[in-house]
């Protein structure tokens, strides 16, 4: 076991806890009480995008000047709890018990009503290029993420309201999201019910939850509807293992963490169906995703032709892919490097992590979404894995 590792996951956790697992987030840039003063702003689009990506890009934490709060994200308690299940299984002690609770029931509490199933979103007005998103409007990314969760939860403790919720999420990826069809009976779901974007780790991670409700519930249907939404996105990837983030034109960049979360949920559909038929798909994006993202230094590089900015959402999710996939033998080399860097480079003395690192400069902003809960994850898929091993 790596104890700079174990150090720095304790440091992280300490902190985590402090702040009550609430904190910012790179978006929350439109819940500014200053900036919903101004409707004349509010109210435009463009100011709207211009405001989120200041706050966004800025290195230091304005948010206190502009009327922001901290505050619970559905997704970041999600990524906590699924690593809660990880500590309560390695340290079954009664406070560790008592945070998985804590986070399922919360969880649970901020579930939006209205739609077909459970689903959740974010806890911010969100303005994209492609549409906006108000406050709470669920997506699948951020169900796909908290469903996981409650599943790791229930397969715990057993409580039933963890797993009925969990299976009902499928009625609201099947019912509420829009569908974009391709080929054969292959299509993929939209980012959220407002939308009709094609985003390919979106539709994968739907697929990935759909396979694993499927191996719940027995229902071959699912299982098949999740296969049609691989297939699709897998026709996406492009020949040398990668893929664009979507397929809209200004959507064609290459990136680090979309693509692992692209390999994870294929990885997951397989685990959870049996079904070996992308093999070859995982293979040659798993080539590409170790050669081109990651530094022989540990630099998790951000996009396939620059490295700069390094941002902490990359190495975490190294883990969570390398992890899914089953390849710490080939890559463990490489996640001990990745993960030495991020600690040295990116972890404060308060515990918590940078956003991002530049070539000069670093956001210090401690984004709770973002970099705290993929880092507390991260640590906890690595720290059970070594503690398996030593077993």
């Amino acid at each position: 076991m790596n104890n700079d590792i174990l150090e720095a996951f304790e440091k992280l956790k300490t902190y985590c806890i402090k702040e009550g697992f609430k904190g910012y987030d790179p978006y929350d840039g439109l819940n500014s009480k200053l900036f919903n003063s101004i409707p004349v702003f509010s109210k435009n689009r463009l100011a709207r995008l211009a405001w989120i990506q200041f706050f966004k890009r800025f290195p230091f934490n304005l948010r206190p000047l502009a009327g922001i709060e901290k505050d619970y994200n559905p997704k970041a308690l999600g990524l906590f709890l699924s690593a809660y299940c990880r500590i309560f299984r390695n340290d079954p002690d009664p406070e560790n018990e008592k945070l998985l609770r804590f986070l399922a029931d919360k969880i649970i509490e901020l579930r939006p009503d209205g739609w077909s199933g459970a689903c959740w979103g974010y806890n911010f007005d969100w303005q994209a290029r492609a549409f906006f998103q108000p406050r709470n409007t669920p997506t699948v990314v951020a169900t796909s993420f908290i469903a996981h969760a409650l599943f790791d939860a229930y397969e715990i403790f057993k409580e039933e309201s963890w797993l009925q919720t969990a299976i009902s999420s499928a009625d609201f990826i099947l019912k509420d999201l829009n569908r974009t069809m391709g080929e054969n009976d292959e299509f993929t779901f939209s980012y959220s019910p407002l939308d009709h974007s094609v985003v390919y780790n979106a539709g994968l991670l739907g697929a990935g939850l759909l396979a694993r409700i499927s191996s719940y519930t027995g229902d071959i249907k699912l299982a098949g509807i999740s296969r049609n939404v691989v297939a699709f996105n897998t026709r996406k990837q492009q020949q040398n293992g990668s893929w664009a983030y979507g397929d809209l034109s200004y959507h064609q960049w290459i990136d680090n963490f979309h693509t692992g979360f692209n390999l994870e949920s294929i990885s997951k559909y397989r685990t959870y169906t049996g079904d070996q038929s992308f093999n070859a798909a995982l293979e040659k994006g798993l080539d590409y995703y170790l050669n081109t993202f990651f530094t022989p230094e540990g630099i998790s590089r951000y996009y396939s032709h620059k490295t700069y900015p390094v941002d902490i959402h990359a190495p975490a999710q190294l883990v969570a892919t390398i992890d899914a996939l089953g390849e710490w033998d080939r890559a463990g080399g490489i996640i001990e490097s990745v993960l030495g860097f991020t600690i040295k480079n990116m972890q404060h003395r308060d515990g918590y992590f940078s956003y991002q690192l530049n070539r000069f400069i670093k956001s210090e902003v401690p984004y709770m979404r973002w970099a705290q809960a993929w880092m507390f994850y991260a640590f906890s898929i690595y720290i059970n894995h070594e503690k398996e091993v030593c077993e």
